[in-house]
C-alpha cells in the first residue's frame, strides 16, 4: 500500500498505457515503442479489463477490456488491480494514458478521469491502525504521483483522489471498535473535521435531548455509560450558486456505535460486526468531508444521531411507551428495532429545527433489506419525484446501485399500536424492509421531499474483493456528495 495519493508528476514516472483487447490497441504515439509493441506480443496478454503488464522499465500496460464495454465502473475496477501491482513495483509516479479507450465526449473522459482515481484510492486502503507487534503485514510504501497530459482525464484524477479520500475517512471510523468509538468519540472526530474543513460543529448531548423531549434518542442510549447524543455539521458557503438559492439540505446518518440489540439480546455471534451499525453516520461525514473540500455552493446540514445500544438497569424493555420529539407516543415491541428510534427525533429536528427543504437518511437499518436485495445494491424509498429524479442522476454518477422499494398507506397502517400510536417493529415480519421507512414516515411531513436509504447490505463487506478489503466500503459518501452537487445547477 502507497502512503500517499497525490497529483503531480515525478522524474522517475512510468508511463499507464491503457490496451483495449480487440486486437490489443494502443493509442499510436506508444504503438511505435518496441518495448510497448514487444510486451503486445506477450503469450496469454489479450488486454482484458485490469490485465497489468510490464513493458520495459517506463511503461506499464492496463488492459480496458472491449472498447465498446470501456465504463467508469470498469476503469475504476481497472485501477483498483493496477494499483496493487503498481505498489509491488515500487513506482513513485505514474502518467496516465487510456485513450485507447476514451469516448468522444469530453465530460465523459472527466468521468474516466475521475473513476481511474477512485479505483486508486479505494484499493490503497486498508485497516491497519490497529497493526501491533505481531502484526504480518507489509508496512505501507512510500507516495505515488498520478499525472495526466489530457486536461479533462487530470480534471477528474482530481476529484476522484479528493472523493477517495472522503471515502477513505468514512471507512477509518466506520472500522474503529467500539471499545474506542463511541457516541462522545464519534462526536470528538466531527469537531475535528469541522476544524479542519471550515464547517461549524455543535453537540446536543443526551440531557439536553431529554429536556428537549428526544425520547429516541434519549431512550435507546440510555443504558450505556456513553450517552446519545445529536452531532450536527453545517456547510454554510458564502456563495450559493442560482440553483442553491433557498435550498437547505440535510443528511441524516444513523450512527449506532454499538447495538448489542438491548434486552431483544442479538444471539448466536449475532453480535459480531455490530461496530458497523454506524456506518450511515460514517457516509453522512465522508459526504460532508467532501463537500467543504470542495466549497460546493449550496447549504448542507448533517445530523448524527448517535447512541450505544447496551443492555442494563437502565435499558429500554419491550412494553415501553416512549414520546418522540414531535410528540408522537411508540410502544417498544423489540429493542433491537433501535435505530429508527434515534433516527426518527433527529428527521423532527431537521424539519422543526432546521427547516429542511429536503433530507436524505441513510442508515445500516434492517435485515430485510439484506434479505431482498444482497450485497448487490442499496434499498430504499422517497416520496417525491424530483428528489428520485436526483438521486437516481447521483447514484448513476457514482456507480453505487440503489433499488427504489414500496411505501404505501398499507405499510405505515401496519406500524400503529393499540396501546400507543406506533409501534418501533411488527411481530409480523411481513414487508420487514419496508416497515422502518413506514415508521420513519411519520417523522416527516408529507410535503418535505425525503429519501430512506438502508444500506445495510453494502455498507461493508465480509471478503475483500477488487476494490475493497474485508470491512467498511464507505458506501454513500460519492452518492451524497453527486446528489449535493447535483442540486447546485
Amino acid at each position: 500500500m502507497f502512503s500517499t495519493l497525490s497529483i503531480g508528476s515525478t522524474r522517475s514516472h512510468v508511463t499507464v498505457v491503457g490496451v483495449t483487447s480487440d486486437g490489443k490497441t494502443v493509442p499510436a504515439t506508444y504503438a511505435k515503442i518496441q518495448a510497448v509493441s514487444d510486451a503486445l506480443e506477450t503469450p496469454g496478454f489479450s488486454g482484458e479489463n485490469g490485465e497489468v503488464l510490464a513493458a520495459g522499465g517506463k511503461h506499464v500496460l492496463l488492459g480496458l477490456g472491449e472498447p465498446g464495454s470501456v465504463t467508469p465502473a470498469s476503469i475504476r475496477t481497472a485501477a483498483a488491480k493496477l494499483v496493487k501491482a503498481l505498489d509491488r513495483r515500487g513506482d513513485k509516479g505514474i502518467s496516465v494514458d487510456l485513450s485507447a479507450g476514451f469516448p468522444k465526449k469530453r465530460a465523459e473522459v472527466e468521468a474516466l478521469g475521475r473513476a481511474f482515481a477512485e479505483g486508486l484510492a479505494m484499493a490503497n486502503w486498508r485497516v491497519d491502525r490497529f497493526d501491533g507487534a505481531a502484526s504480518r503485514k507489509a508496512e505501507r510504501g512510500g507516495a505515488l504521483a498520478v499525472d495526466s497530459s489530457d486536461a479533462d482525464f487530470r480534471d477528474g484524477l482530481r476529484r476522484g483522489l479528493l472523493l477517495g479520500g472522503a471515502v477513505n475517512y468514512a471507512r477509518g471510523i466506520g472500522a474503529t471498535p467500539p471499545n474506542i468509538c463511541n457516541p462522545a468519540w464519534v462526536a470528538a472526530q466531527a469537531k475535528k473535521l469541522a476544524r479542519e474543513t471550515g464547517l461549524k460543529c455543535t453537540v446536543i448531548d443526551h440531557e439536553k435531548a431529554k429536556k428537549m423531549g428526544m425520547g429516541g434518542l434519549a431512550t435507546v442510549g440510555h443504558g450505556s455509560d456513553s450517552k446519545s447524543c445529536l452531532i450536527h455539521l453545517a456547510h454554510v458557503p458564502k456563495k450559493r450558486s442560482r440553483g442553491a438559492k433557498g435550498k437547505r439540505l440535510v443528511l441524516v446518518g444513523k450512527t449506532l456505535t454499538y447495538d448489542t440489540g438491548g434486552y431483544s439480546l442479538k444471539v448466536n455471534n449475532g453480535m459480531k460486526g455490530m461496530k458497523y451499525d454506524k456506518l450511515g453516520g460514517c457516509a453522512v461525514l465522508g459526504a460532508m468531508k467532501a463537500i467543504a473540500e470542495m466549497d460546493l455552493p449550496i447549504e448542507v446540514h448533517a445530523l448524527l444521531a448517535a447512541a450505544e445500544n447496551m443492555v442494563s438497569g437502565d435499558s429500554m424493555r419491550p412494553d415501553d411507551i416512549i414520546t418522540m420529539y414531535n410528540g408522537v407516543t411508540v410502544e417498544i415491541t423489540n429493542t433491537d428495532a433501535e435505530g429508527r428510534l434515534v433516527l426518527a427525533d433527529a428527521l423532527t429536528y431537521a424539519e422543526e429545527e432546521l427547516e429542511a427543504t429536503a433530507i436524505v437518511d441513510v442508515a445500516t437499518l434492517t435485515g430485510g433489506v439484506v434479505v431482498a436485495l444482497g450485497h448487490f445494491c442499496a434499498g430504499w424509498f422517497c416520496n417525491d419525484e424530483a428528489l428520485t429524479t436526483g438521486i437516481e442522476a447521483a447514484s448513476a454518477q457514482s456507480g453505487e446501485k440503489l433499488w427504489k422499494l414500496p411505501l404505501w398507506k398499507e405499510h405505515k397502517d401496519f406500524m400503529r399500536g393499540q396501546h400507543a400510536d406506533l409501534i418501533n417493529s411488527n411481530p409480523a415480519r411481513s414487508a420487514h424492509p419496508i416497515q422502518g421507512a413506514a415508521f420513519l414516515s411519520y417523522f416527516v411531513d408529507e410535503k418535505t421531499p425525503w429519501a430512506h436509504i438502508d444500506i445495510a447490505g453494502v455498507g461493508n463487506v465480509d471478503s475483500p474483493n477488487d476494490l475493497c478489503v474485508a470491512g467498511p466500503t464507505g458506501w454513500g459518501v460519492r452518492l451524497l456528495t453527486d446528489w449535493v452537487e447535483g442540486e447546485t445547477r
